[in-house]
């Protein structure tokens, strides 16, 4: 039974993977057993009553007939499942709770549909085929779910990593990690952590799961034979991340324009943001049970090749491109809980507008085995063709710290972790470009070490 301050934690942290709002009971009750049905076809949730959608709790008022027809369609699901409903008192207003277990009897059918949980959203598997298919492949259960006994989360957390997580999920510190965790469903029954858990926090969890890491080359030419730079990335998933996202940047090439007297612009060999799309996308959805397989990033001078195991699920093939569904619901859970990842199913699409957007082919996919997505570079004759004035910036700097002279331009006195949110690299990585920049005399650290912060030397 959730306590009073565990709702408050919820409700500040958003809806997501392990919980959904609702204003008040909803003119349709059906929609509050699809909502169950989805939790517990996945890693099951809670359902707060009472919480609007700027995650503010309002509070809400359920007579006994509401409460008879909610009991009423919940028990409509098929087959049986048992669920806790009962209410709360957070700060003298009512949240009611529907708290539903993952489902050992999966699939869980709610009016002939199934629906899985998927982020902060429900997906329908209509057609028998989709639901045989996609439990299949799982095999009932996720490898992100599976118990990691090692794991122990009092000793094998990265705290640097954990404390980018709160902050960015607003979640406070005072509550304690093993409420934290058991609200996200990252914990077993019996209190044994999850293999989420170890990816996601543990301080080098490629020991225990070496695929588990982000291998990038640089290839001189078109084909695999000349080997430029390799490198592997492990560590938390979010630093694996921001590693790979810092990596690929160093290995393209950028243009800065200036057009009159307006601002400078960025015009990238392929746009960065795919990259944010692909990387993601390749982290939540590889088949890790595929333990001789890695993620790939592999940069050409003609195109860039993320690649990662496990091809598309049937339920997806069917809606590529608009429908989403995770092999890793907890690890997806926990990033949109950061707010890295958007709208569910919008990662294609969006890939293919930033492409388009930029003047270029749009990505190609392939989804056999291996899942592939393929960007090709910008032509460089295309922008001397162009008419544009070619603003370099000094040859000794690389485009990382070029980012942190710029933002620190505008927005001077910003520390280490507000720096390395906006620039999207870790804090060891940013630690380096900084003393390169203090070496070179172009910033320099100002204030207290507790509240001072980078400023651009003027001179």
């Amino acid at each position: 039974m959730l306590t009073a301050s565990q709702i408050q934690e919820l409700v500040k942290g958003g809806e997501g993977y392990n919980v959904d709002f609702k204003r008040s009971v909803p003119s349709k009750v059906k929609e509050i057993s699809e909502e169950v049905a989805g939790f517990a076809n996945a890693a099951g949730g809670y359902v707060l009553i009472g919480v609007d959608n700027d995650d503010r709790i309002i509070g809400a008022e359920i007579d006994n007939n509401k409460r008879s027809a909610i009991q009423d369609t919940i028990g409509e699901i098929s087959p049986a499942l048992k669920c806790e409903f009962y209410s709360v008192d957070v700060e003298g207003k009512k949240v009611w709770v529907i708290d539903v277990p993952s489902g050992k009897d999966k699939p869980y059918i709610s009016g002939g549909v199934v629906y899985v949980r998927e982020g902060a959203n429900c997906q329908k598997l209509r057609s028998a085929e989709e639901i045989r298919a996609f439990f299949a492949e799982c095999a009932k259960i996720f490898y992100d779910a599976i118990p990691c006994r090692w794991f122990d989360i009092d000793k094998d957390i990265e705290p640097g990593n954990f404390q980018s997580f709160m902050e960015m999920s607003n979640l406070s510190d005072a509550l304690p990690i093993k409420r934290l965790f058991e609200g996200l469903e990252l914990l077993t029954e019996e209190g044994v952590a999850k293999n989420a858990t170890a990816l996601f926090f543990g301080r080098e969890p490629e020991r225990k799961f070496p695929h588990a890491v982000i291998r990038c080359l640089r290839f001189k030419g078109l084909d695999k034979v000349h080997i430029i730079d390799d490198k592997t990335f492990g560590g938390p998933l979010y630093q694996q991340y921001l590693d790979a996202l810092s990596w690929i940047e160093s290995k393209l090439e950028v243009e800065y324009i200036i057009k009159g007297t307006g601002p400078r612009k960025e015009i990238w060999e392929i746009p960065l943001d795919v990259f944010k799309e692909s990387i993601m996308n390749a982290i939540c959805h590889r088949d890790l049970y595929e333990e001789g397989g890695t993620i790939m990033v592999e940069v050409y001078d003609d195109r860039v090749e993320i690649s990662n195991p496990g091809g598309l699920l049937p339920v997806v093939a069917a809606e590529f491109g608009h429908k989403s569904m995770s092999r890793n619901p907890l690890i997806f859970g926990l990033f949109t809980r950061m707010q890295v990842v958007e709208k569910v199913g919008s990662g294609i699409p969006r890939m293919r507008r930033l492409m388009k957007e930029a003047g270029l082919p749009e990505p190609k996919f392939d989804t056999q085995g291996f899942f592939t997505v393929t960007f090709i570079k910008r032509i460089k004759t295309d922008l001397a063709n162009a008419d544009r004035l070619n603003d370099r910036l000094n040859d000794r700097l690389n485009s990382r710290e070029k980012r942190v002279l710029q933002i620190l331009s505008e927005t001077p006195g910003l520390r280490t972790n507000e720096l390395s949110i906006l620039i999207e690299v870790s804090i060891p990585t940013l630690s380096r470009t900084l003393k390169g920049l203090i070496d070179l005399g172009l910033i320099e650290y100002r204030g207290a070490k507790k509240n001072g912060g980078y400023f651009v030397i003027s001179d």
